[in-house]
């Protein structure tokens, strides 16, 4: 039997609050199926797990705020028996002479209209809902069969969502005391290179000439990969501290940070970034941003990101120096791309260029390694058709 632990999903995490469980006991996991929601600082994340098996108890109800490490539910891994005081799973429509079934909450793949058909909800509860302003498809039911009752409807009403503005709040908080703790625990060096984009920004404009403007390439995508295949090269770098050392990296994982709209960011992650073709790197940073802004990032987009990017060129900032989030060693800034005079053949001449920066802990890495990463992301962005 395996625990299922509440993960932690930023460095200054101590709990998070069960939204909603996606799976009830007697069903069958997979590796990467959404189990639960969990409320964070952050946001609303789908939880995944990474055990095969049947899902045998859930130890926490919706509401619950539990801590991190502390266990959510408890699995019963692949080939192991079935305890004797397992109480058989549900079957889809239950009979009378089942016992009650855990909850059941809608998985969000499924339109609102059809989640609401599927609901077992009686009329009184479903009139109630009305009258209180509930959203059924957000309501854990506690009757038979996962039924909601009259009673889930107003201990719902009852307690609403956090407003927006204490999300805000909150999320602010959550960023100050990592931050303070980063400037704090890790003794930070900085770099800084301007970059010539003449090249970059010519073979952009050529490749983007013929496309939909929703399939067009942004600069900022040659710029993750370009970080992402530097790292290859300067793999130190690419590295997470754990227990007192730095941990390198096989995989890379480029985290890019997101400004939310009602305040404060997150940065999930784009994975294997440096195996990645440019157009699927798009794709996925689009996506990334939407579900960031909306809601749906997995726990595997907030951890695993070995290092970061953030860039600040859309707010007209031309550096940025960003500060390293823990157990990451790493973060990558470019400012706005902006056309200077530049000497080429002895001729001065106006060239698009950007100022990329790094902030990286010393303990790792020192200032000549990260000046061998800032040339290698300089060389990279002279040859985008190698990206």
């Amino acid at each position: 039997m395996a625990d299922f632990l509440m993960p932690k999903f930023g460095g200054d995490m101590a709990a998070g609050t069960l939204v909603a469980w996606r799976k009830r006991p007697g069903d069958a996991l997979k590796r990467g199926d959404i189990l639960a929601e969990v409320e964070t600082d952050k946001g609303t994340i789908d939880v995944e797990v990474f055990t095969a098996g049947v899902l045998e108890e859930q130890l926490a109800k919706p509401g619950d705020r539990v801590a991190v490490g502390a266990p959510m539910a408890r699995i019963r891994e692949a080939g192991e028996p079935v305890a004797a005081t397992t109480t058989p799973a549900p079957v889809p429509m239950p009979q009378p002479q089942l016992t009650p079934a855990a909850p059941v909450v809608p998985a969000p793949a499924v339109p609102a209209a059809e989640a609401l058909e599927r609901l077992r909800v009686s009329p009184s509860a479903r009139q109630r809902a009305r009258e209180l302003g509930v959203d059924l498809t957000r309501v854990q039911g506690t009757g038979r069969g996962g039924a909601i009752t009259r009673e889930d409807i107003e201990r719902a009403a009852a307690t609403p969502p956090p407003a927006p503005a204490d999300r805000a709040a909150r999320m602010r908080a959550s960023i100050a005391a990592a931050m303070s703790k980063s400037k704090r625990e890790i003794p930070h060096y900085y770099l800084a290179t301007t970059i010539d984009l003449h090249t970059a920004t010519a073979w952009l404009a050529e490749r983007n000439q013929t496309r939909p403007v929703e399939d067009r390439l942004l600069v900022g995508v040659l710029f993750v990969k370009a970080v992402a295949l530097a790292l290859k090269r300067v793999p130190e770098l690419n590295a997470l501290w754990a227990e007192g050392k730095a941990v390198p990296s096989a995989d890379v994982h480029v985290g890019v940070a997101v400004a939310l709209r009602g305040g404060g960011l997150i940065a999930p992650a784009l994975r294997h970034a440096d195996q990645r073709g440019l157009d699927e790197l798009m794709r996925d940073f689009r996506d990334l941003v939407q579900r960031t802004r909306t809601g749906g990032l997995r726990a595997s987009e907030l951890t695993d990101p070995t290092v970061t990017v953030t860039s600040l060129g859309d707010q007209g900032v031309e550096v940025v120096y960003g500060i390293v989030n823990p157990p990451q060693t790493a973060i990558v800034g470019f400012g706005k791309v902006v056309e200077r005079p530049w000497v080429v053949d002895g001729q001065v001449v106006a060239r698009p260029v950007v100022t990329a920066t790094l902030s990286a802990d010393h303990r790792v890495t020192d200032g000549h390694r990260g000046g061998v990463f800032l040339a290698a992301v300089d060389r990279l962005l002279q040859e985008p058709d190698k990206l």
